[in-house]
């Protein structure tokens, strides 16, 4: 049985490994995506002890909240898990925009109960923010929710430290969701230091800074296009990324695991970090992920991955 953590101060109760869905039907983002390999994902987790899917109404878009449906469906046991979802993208003419307001949130999550095949989301967060609508005002109308029993716990991601304050002010938000990872570390300014005192669970995307810390990279390896734009990717920045990542091999192989494991245990010994959703394209990524909770580290070896990409 696989130890389950608390969420900051919801009541929901999750494996620190939870399963981030993105490539689960979300066409838009990834070409070729198969879907019957995307379902395969959810089962791999769900049959390993994850119960703690991270999805959106955007990766498909609707897609992987259908695909995710039909998993939970054939198991038939909802109550095991927790299901986090987010909205706030719109299709308009021209393109896509955000919207916040509490009639537009209202309406996501009743349409993400419709495509998810359930009468209650564990986790719905505003994916991002928008430039009109009151922060508050927008988390107010998922509080109504949460009293009404269709949501359990209330997230915000991707807001400013200023966003993140002004949605709180009521005391009503309880997850937080942004970029963080050992190469882009700006969070351990405001951001964690602001959810660790005021009991929010924060929970890094990218965790992994799209594969460059799990150790699989050499400098003459041939990038694929969309990750070569990304300035870790490039250049000197990248050999220089490589090496730091390097410097923690030996703490891997001194613990028989992957440089990934060492590096994913490092952001659980982080104050309000509780649960990570790394993503996974292949179910042998998804069992590799879950190595993690086996990975315990020493204040030494803590204090060493901090100096190395300080």
């Amino acid at each position: 049985m696989v130890k389950q953590i608390k969420l900051g101060r919801t009541d929901l109760y999750v494996c620190p490994i939870g399963l981030g869905t993105n490539a689960v039907g979300g066409h838009n983002l990834f070409p070729n995506l198969n879907e019957e390999v995307g379902k395969d994902l959810v089962r791999t987790a769900l049959d390993h002890g994850i119960n703690f899917l991270d999805t959106a109404f955007f990766y498909g878009p609707k897609r992987s909240e259908e695909l995710i449906s039909e998993v939970i469906k054939e198991r038939g046991n909802r109550t095991e898990l927790v299901i986090a979802t987010k909205g706030s993208h719109k299709f308009v003419e021209g393109g896509v925009v955000n919207d916040n307001s509490p009639a537009y949130l209202k309406q996501s999550v009743e349409d993400s109960l419709k495509r998810l095949q359930t009468d209650y989301i564990d986790l719905y967060y505003i994916h991002y923010p928008d430039n009109e609508t009151p922060k508050a005002e927008a988390v107010g109308a998922l509080k109504e929710l949460k009293d009404q029993g269709k949501i359990r716990a209330i997230g915000v991601s991707n807001f400013s430290l200023e966003q993140l304050k002004e949605a709180n002010q009521d005391g009503y938000v309880d997850v937080f969701q942004g970029k963080y990872n050992l190469l882009e570390r700006e969070a351990e300014k405001e951001l964690l230091p602001y959810t660790a005192a005021n009991n929010i669970s924060f929970i890094p995307y990218f965790p992994l800074a799209s594969g460059l810390l799990t150790g699989k990279y050499t400098k003459d390896m041939k990038i694929d296009d969309s990750l070569a734009k990304k300035p870790h990717f490039q250049g000197e920045a990248f050999v220089r990324n490589l090496e730091k990542v390097e410097q923690l091999r030996a703490i891997a192989e001194a613990k028989e695991t992957e440089i990934a494991n060492v590096i994913l245990a490092w952001y659980l010994t982080r104050e309000s970090i509780d649960a990570l959703i790394p993503g996974a394209k292949r179910a042998d990524q998804v069992l590799s992920n879950l190595r993690t909770l086996d990975v315990l580290l020493t204040e030494d070896e803590i204090n060493e991955i901090d100096r190395v990409f300080r």
